[in-house]
């Protein structure tokens, strides 16, 4: 493999694509043996790979540069062409599951392999192409929105990650200014997002509806390939959130306040521990990166080949630029198995964070596709996928020295704590969205008064200093899940109890917790979510009692 910067790309002919996925199809339906039928599928995989390769080669090079027109045209190609291509396979899996050779296909690639052509059926049809191509314009809106706003601080302009970043200051007054900004920020371009929003719940519920669904909430289920669980269930971890974390978080955030001196923790004090100020990176991008190099040598002798794998082919972009897509993402190059990570750096501790927050997701795809048949066995569902991450977080502590030089206890301790403090806000999220969903026609006042209302029950520490804009219900806006992967976020809070649980094993016994992680990663997506829990030796987050037990050991490091 060439370095990610001289790949070259060509826009895939999907004419040809169609015709060889339809002659694929063609032979499945007459084989005579599963030799045939097999092969027959192997050269779909071949064709879907390359495909994929291309389409994430656009997509990364377009995030990087949202003001690009050349990748933005190829993005807006690939989201017309796309559902046509999703329809052809879902006659493939049809054709798959009706063939006398499933049960040896399922017997080879598993169960799994099965379940994700059944939905794959129920997901795509002629009758919502024009609206998943609207959907996808509406994305493409939303983050070229974000990605280009600005606001004038102190005579210059700033944007999201900057003022991120001032808001840490150890002066309370800049820490103001900058939120105030930041709110100012927002306010400017929410007319314009909440059109967006509104746009795309109108788009997914109707899909909904002529695919014969109640609401959208059950096909944003199926969508996030969760077979295993539905929203009632999930209600059942959501309780556990507010009776046992909540209360726990409130207690952090009081802690928080008492060490700052304050009397009011306002929402721009919320990400500064202590008065002298967050930990911060002792060196700049190449240093960090070079440190990650040498601990994930020091780590593992699999975790080593994996990021020397990532330097040889320069397989990130981490600086934060003007017309950049927001936040950060892992994403895979399948032909080449080869994980790319992007982020924006902002010189705080976020960025360590990437370093092993992204590199857990893309060292379990690489891992993968040393043991799964075909790329898409590689990769589970999120609430699998960011138990790879979100431990990972927690495997690297003992390098933190590396990074924050005599900061580093203080850094694992407000981690640690930062960690279970994010997860009611992910649960806020989560139920903002049934909430939207079940009540489509909703306006955008309607949407901000239902926010506000979770904010009290899951925030309840949660103070805008008078701000009305925020007041009103809008933070919401400002993440990208709600509207980029609707029902994904709550699946960060389900990870991190995954991860914690082997936090707590990994302070037993290092090797053999080491050994449950890694098979969890090599397995990838050939298991459903409970399965893979199982196979891995971690609880289940969805049955009652489960988030107490799991937090034990976390409770008595954070003294709770």
């Amino acid at each position: 493999m060439k370095k990610f910067a001289e790949l070259q790309y060509v826009r895939p002919d999907m004419e040809k694509i169609f015709a060889r996925v339809s002659g694929d199809i063609a032979v499945l339906k007459e084989a005579k043996n599963y030799e045939e039928f097999r092969n027959a599928y192997m050269d779909y995989v071949e064709a879907d790979t390359e495909l994929e390769t291309s389409k994430t080669v656009a997509h990364i090079r377009n995030t990087i540069n949202l003001l690009d027109e050349f990748y933005e045209a190829e993005m807006v190609y690939f989201n017309s062409q796309m559902p046509k291509y999703e329809i052809l396979k879902k006659e493939m899996g049809e054709v798959i599951v009706a063939s006398p050779f499933k049960a040896e296909m399922e017997k080879e690639f598993g169960a799994i392999l099965i379940q994700n052509m059944e939905a794959q059926k129920q997901l795509s049809d002629e009758s919502i192409v024009d609206d998943q191509v609207k959907e996808a314009e509406l994305v493409s809106r939303f983050m070229k929105t974000q990605a280009a706003a600005t606001v004038e601080f102190k005579g210059e302009q700033i944007g999201n990650y900057g003022l991120l970043k001032i808001m840490q200051s150890t002066d309370r007054a800049e820490r103001k200014e900058a939120f105030e900004a930041w709110a100012k920020l927002y306010e400017g371009i929410a007319p314009t997002l909440e059109e967006v929003y509104d746009g795309l719940v109108k788009v997914r519920a109707g899909m909904a509806k002529k695919l014969g669904f109640k609401s959208f909430i059950p096909m944003g289920y199926l969508r996030r390939r969760r077979f295993d669980y539905t929203e009632k269930e999930l209600e059942v971890f959501r309780k556990q959130v507010r009776e046992v974390v909540v209360p726990a978080a409130a207690k952090l955030y009081e802690r928080q306040k008492e060490a700052l001196g304050i009397d009011t923790l306002y929402y721009y004090d919320e990400s500064i521990a202590s008065p002298s100020g967050n930990p911060v990176p002792i060196g700049d991008k190449e240093y960090l990166v070079g440190e990650a190099q040498k601990m994930y040598r020091e780590l593992s002798k699999e975790s080593g080949e994996f990021f020397d794998f990532m330097m040889e082919h320069e397989l990130f972009d981490l600086d934060s630029k003007h017309g950049k897509r927001a936040g950060g993402y892992c994403t895979t190059l399948p032909q080449y198995h080869a994980p790319f990570i992007f982020s924006n750096f902002n010189g705080t501790d976020a960025d360590v964070n990437v370093l092993t927050h992204e590199a857990g997701h893309a060292f379990a795809g690489f891992t993968a596709a040393k043991y799964q048949k075909t790329p898409e066995l590689c990769h589970s569902t999120s609430e699998i996928n960011e138990i790879h991450s979100m431990s990972m977080e927690l495997w690297t502590y003992p390098w933190m020295e590396n990074f924050f030089g005599d900061k580093a206890e203080e850094y694992r301790k407000e981690h640690l704590a930062d960690a279970l403090m994010k997860i009611p806000y992910m649960l806020c999220v989560d139920e903002y969205q049934h909430k939207v969903f079940e009540n489509p026609e909703m306006t955008t006042m309607e949407r901000r008064a239902v926010w506000s209302g979770l904010e009290k029950i899951y925030m309840p520490w949660r103070n805008y200093a008078g701000n009305e804009f925020l007041e009103s219900g809008a933070f919401w806006i400002k993440q990208q899940h709600i509207f980029l992967y609707p029902f994904y976020y709550v699946d960060y809070a389900m990870a991190q109890m995954g991860a914690f649980e082997f936090y707590t094993k990994m302070k037993e016994d290092r090797k053999a917790a080491w050994a449950d992680y890694y098979k969890l990663c090599a397995a990838g997506g050939s298991m459903g979510y409970f399965d893979l829990l199982k196979y891995s030796g971690l609880h289940k987050v969805l049955e009652d009692g489960s988030v107490k037990i799991i937090l034990k050991g976390v409770f008595e490091e954070l003294g709770l």
